[in-house]
């Protein structure tokens, strides 16, 4: 079982990367789809992280967790306003 954890990688990296084209979105929904995207991101390479021992990744997403987590608030209020 654990060694299917070290696939979990690949859908993090393609989350990761299908987010990042999302965020330069100039839509507020698109933007939206990114920071789920980024959170989900997050959480799969958190838990890659714990199989590998790779604690500062581990730190890393739990740091950018948060700026993704801002980021989502700042993107929902703007699109709220501007409505």
């Amino acid at each position: 079982m654990l060694e299917y954890i070290d696939y979990l990688q690949w859908p993090a990296m393609v989350v990761t990367v299908a987010s990042a084209w999302f965020i330069g979105s100039q839509r507020a929904y698109r933007r939206m789809i990114a920071f789920w995207g980024f959170i989900t991101s997050n959480a799969l390479w958190m838990i890659w992280g714990l199989h590998a021992d790779a604690y500062a990744l581990i730190l890393l997403e739990c740091i950018l967790l948060g700026m993704n987590a801002r980021g989502y608030r700042k993107n929902l209020n703007a699109s709220e306003s501007s409505t």
